[in-house]
């Protein structure tokens, strides 16, 4: 029998191939007449912006609370809810709306898409994920609207508080107000609205149906107490740098408060939310090189962000530390890491450099800027962080190419990117193993 198009697509092809359809009909969208408050997008600035929305990244080539209608941001805030749940997620969703049988293929597919070690309780698992997503941006957005009623019209304040809250939990990082959230530096309420759904969006889904179940950290997986125990980590250390080295300086404008919150802010932003606080091109070059650490560090596994993930980035550091030890085997929690686990988080940071190099380079050939700026730029684009030193706006059409790529590769996943790429199948391990041959390194 025949195979279709799709049967011959293995699920790394599948979840690309969606990601990239998705954007196209955005782009389309956002370049029709009525997606604009005055002339219509032009192509690239529709498929950047498309893309964007899409990879939940935030970079903007145009305002959009002003440059866009009402329209073209619902159709933003369409984009960035299919792109942060992602295209499996949303499509199962459908088919249990209208009683359509999962297939074990498409079950693949989701395993893919969600990170899930097995197929078992794959489709409660999305039921969770819409659950999960729509109570916590439903009640992030009413706190919202209390929060803006006294600064806009009610039907304004209450897309505001609609739109923010699902870009927020996103982890997209567009804004309606033009500044982003500078404006609310020193505001309590919405600094912990905003960080609230923003981890919550970044620590992954099963991490919160595991809390949730357990009601206890002792009784958590090994994967959800690691990635709790780092994103509290990459939270509060540099939260403490920031203020240390910005109190004079990017904070000095700001009283006591202001200063604490955007420090705090600031450090959980980077990661991979895209929203600010305290503007980006006033942080000092120290802070702005351990903003791009954390930017490609990125999020944890099955959320809505992007970068390497917390995990990747603490088996490498964990095996770092178990070499220099002399130690045979990984271990946390007192549980012994795979080496498959291992091996692939150092292939996902070697071709995640790579492919950050790449972009950095091909930037600086292109675009007239200083090299922190256009680093700053490509590792914002990757890790699906949205934020920038001053410079997207202006970026050329060849740069603009190379950001929406670099976006894609940061959203879809590296591995899953180059296993998209790749026509091989995968093939059973051989059988034959050859004799050790003895290399000098370091």
């Amino acid at each position: 029998m025949n195979k279709s198009f799709f049967d011959r697509m293995s699920p790394a092809q599948i979840l690309a191939l969606g990601f990239f359809g998705l954007i196209i009909v955005g782009a389309l969208l956002l370049a029709m007449p009525f997606s604009s408050t005055a002339e219509p997008l032009s192509l690239v600035d529709a498929f950047f912006t498309a893309t964007s929305a899409v990879c939940v990244t935030g970079l903007v080539v145009v305002e959009t609370g002003s440059r866009l209608s009402v329209a073209g941001q619902a159709i933003v805030l369409a984009l960035i809810q299919f792109g942060g749940l992602g295209i499996m997620t949303m499509a199962t969703t459908v088919a249990l709306f209208i009683g359509k049988r999962i297939t074990f293929r498409e079950r693949l597919v989701m395993q893919e898409a969600l990170n899930h070690f097995s197929l078992e309780g794959l489709v409660r698992l999305v039921k969770y994920v819409l659950l999960v997503t729509l109570t916590v941006e439903s009640v992030a957005a009413v706190i919202i609207f209390v929060r803006l009623r006294g600064m806009f019209p009610p039907l304004k304040a209450a897309w505001f508080a609609v739109f923010h809250s699902v870009s927020a939990f996103c982890n997209a990082g567009f804004d309606l107000f033009g500044d982003s959230l500078e404006r609310f530096v020193s505001d309590p309420l919405m600094n912990i609205v905003f960080m609230s759904l923003i981890v919550l969006g970044g620590i992954g889904f099963s991490v919160i149906a595991d809390v949730y179940t357990h009601r206890g950290f002792r009784k958590l997986s090994t994967h959800s107490r690691l990635v709790l125990r780092v994103t509290m980590i990459l939270i509060i250390a540099p939260a403490i740098i920031i203020a240390l080295m910005e109190w004079n300086g990017a904070l000095a404008p700001y009283d006591t408060t202001g200063r604490i919150l955007g420090s705090l802010f600031t450090s959980v932003t980077t990661r991979t939310a895209g929203f600010n606080t305290v503007p980006t091109a006033d942080l000092s070059l120290a802070v702005v090189t351990m903003a791009i650490v954390l930017m490609f560090i990125g999020a944890s596994p099955a959320s809505t962000g992007g970068g390497i993930k917390t995990t990747t980035f603490a088996m490498i550091l964990m095996f770092v530390v178990s070499v220099i030890k002399g130690e045979s085997d990984v271990t946390f929690a007192d549980r012994r890491i795979p080496q498959r686990v291992i091996n692939k988080s150092i292939a996902i940071a070697f071709v995640a450099v790579s492919v950050i190099a790449l972009a950095t380079f091909m930037l600086a050939a292109m675009e007239d800027q200083p090299f922190s700026a256009i680093l700053f730029e490509a590792v914002s684009a990757f890790g699906t962080v949205g934020l920038s030193r001053g410079i997207t706006s202006s970026l050329t059409t060849g740069s603009k190419i190379v950001v929406i790529i670099t976006m894609f590769t940061g959203r879809v996943g590296v591995l899953t990117f180059a296993l998209a790429l790749s026509s091989r199948r995968s093939q059973a391990p051989s059988s034959v193993r050859y004799p050790e041959g003895q290399i000098i390194v370091g």
